[in-house]
């Protein structure tokens, strides 16, 4: 051990061993010298003694609150929550701590954590949620997506939720006892705002959440709203309890890092959201994601919208609809959005950007300044592999046909300075024969607009081209781009619609079927088409038709 200066306690780094689960900053700040520099064990406490005799001074002590101490049972069937609490503000009343799960199963309603608090849930102990929705309450506050939760935090610091164990939210057993009070009339309905989440902090500051697993909610699982200094990694998420299960939600919130994460969802996988404030200077790497509707999400709920967002070395796999989804439809900006190293299989679609109003009493957002790279994505033909059985029945509706990657804004309100580059997508192919829905080139104006729909990728039924549809867009760059059928399908690879300076370079496409050009351009102006063609001749491979002007074939 080490003092500084301002007579801080540090721990060696075999110190810290002594309770390898706790963050860091907790070492620091749990003995608090606000309560003296030499803890007395509390009643109820175990303390760790740090002392260094080499010094000749006794060090700090690490104030660890033992559940049990407090009364709880940890059978799986006896109701603790009063005694998990009693423990949690024992450590807050002590200046910190940390409580401690040993193993055990122990069945609680909401819990509210404390500044300085670190939950060490030990392997082989299991925080279960009660199955009674009466158990649980919302935030003691207003405010939208104010959501009953099994742990609960408003305007705390430095808190953590650690140990190697597990959090069960017993979802499908409260989702259903939330039906059956709505069904009575004892609550207006069962939607997300009365199904509880398992973790819902807000406006808390420096949030570790970290080697866990988390399941079965029966709304999200866990959200974090305008927070600072936010880790999560290490995590497993395996929630496809109930609907509405996504699998980390992160609104407003800033420098937050996500790592190391596993999720199995139900509902978006990772998702950020923006109702208060953007979601600025975010990292999210190393992530394995699968998902029943999106596996990397930006919105809805885009008002304020996403800054500053990395995005890298991450597995999308078995998802049912967007692999990527970046949505601007509430009127909030996104810029300076870098996803990268990007693996993507067994999806129903790639990419889908969409700048659209569905806030329609405000102004349209913007979209710009984003740039995919090293991504490969295999979309594949119907129908899904024999090892897809994991899903709910009752979500069969979400499977749509093959969606093709789309980046479209609005007239006079484009997506901007978008690159995608060095991008591989194999693409299953819908047949070889036009499809009666399918607008072809001549009927470009019939694909919807949709300005104020709910976005999804499927939005705009099928589309006119079966690689990329772009429209109303600027600045859009293809470089080193491969497209590929696995089948057969008759639309062109590729569509440009209401486009300005559009650049494609080594634009490649690997297989041709069907009758249509390779690549439309429709009243598009300013074209570089570069180093770009098809794997053999074809009878026309750029078909300009409309307003088209200032193309360069170089």
């Amino acid at each position: 051990m080490m003092w500084t200066s301002s007579l801080v306690p540090t721990f060696s780094r075999s110190e810290v061993l002594l309770y390898p689960e706790i963050p860091i900053t907790m070492h620091k700040i749990v003995p608090l010298i606000l309560v003296g520099l030499f803890l007395t064990p509390l009643v109820g406490a175990e303390v760790l003694e740090n002392g260094d005799r080499k010094q000749q001074m006794t060090a700090p002590t690490i104030t660890v609150f033992n559940v049990r101490d407090y009364g709880a049972t940890g059978n799986g069937t006896t109701m603790d929550t009063e005694a998990l609490q009693k423990a949690i503000d024992a450590a807050a009343q002590a200046g910190g701590g940390v409580v401690r799960f040993p193993p055990g199963r122990y069945l609680s309603g909401s819990l509210d954590l404390k500044s300085h608090i670190t939950l060490n849930i030990e392997k082989n102990a299991v925080l279960l949620g009660s199955t009674r929705k009466q158990d649980y309450r919302r935030l003691d506050m207003t405010g939208r997506h104010n959501f009953h939760a099994l742990l609960l935090a408003y305007r705390q610091e430095e808190i953590a939720i650690t140990g190697g164990g597990t959090i069960d939210g017993q979802g499908t057993a409260l989702a259903a006892d939330t039906e059956r009070l709505a069904k009575e009339g004892v609550i207006p309905d069962a939607r997300e705002a009365q199904r509880p989440t398992i973790i819902h902090f807000r406006e808390c500051t420096q949030v570790t959440v970290r080697n866990l697993t988390i399941r079965n909610s029966a709304c999200w699982v866990q959200e974090y709203r305008n927070c600072d200094r936010l880790t999560i990694e290490n995590i497993t998420v395996n929630s496809i309890a109930a609907r509405n299960n996504d699998g980390i939600d992160i609104d407003g919130c800033s420098n937050v890092v996500v790592r190391h994460c596993d999720i199995d969802s139900e509902d978006d996988g990772i998702c950020l959201k923006s109702v208060e404030n953007p979601c600025k200077d975010v990292l999210v790497e190393k992530c394995r994601v699968r998902s029943s509707c999106n596996a990397i999400k930006f919105g809805t709920a885009s008002e304020k919208g996403f800054i500053n967002i990395t995005i890298r070395d991450m597995e999308v796999y078995d998802t049912y609809l967007s692999g990527i989804a970046l949505e601007i439809v509430d009127g909030g900006k996104m810029e300076n959005v870098n996803i990268s190293r990007v693996k993507i299989t067994g999806t129903h679609n790639a990419l889908f950007i969409r700048l659209g109003h569905r806030n329609i009493t405000g102004a349209v957002g913007t979209l710009h300044g984003v740039l995919l790279s090293d991504i490969t994505a295999e979309i594949p033909d119907l129908p899904w592999p024999k090892h897809m059985t994991k899903f709910p029945p009752s979500h069969a509706y979400r499977h749509p046909k093959l969606i093709t990657a789309s980046i479209t804004g609005l007239p006079s309100h484009p997506v901007q300075d978008v690159t995608i580059r060095n991008f591989t997508l194999i693409y299953g192919g819908i047949g070889d024969r036009p499809n009666l829905k399918y607008p072809g080139i001549d009927r470009l104006d019939q694909v919807p607009e949709c300005r104020d729909a709910y976005p999804e990728s499927k939005m705009f039924g099928t589309l006119p081209a079966w690689g990329f549809y772009c429209r109303h867009a600027e600045g859009i760059t293809f470089d080193n781009v491969t497209l590929r059928l696995q089948g057969k399908d008759y639309r062109p690879a590729l569509v440009c619609d209401d486009v300005k300076n559009l650049l494609l370079n080594g634009f490649q496409i690997r297989s041709v079927t069907g009758g249509e050009p390779l690549i439309v351009l429709k009243d598009v102006n300013g074209a570089i088409i570069r180093d770009s063609r098809p794997s053999f001749g074809v009878r026309e491979f750029i078909h300009q038709i409309g307003e088209t002007q200032n193309v360069q074939k170089q």
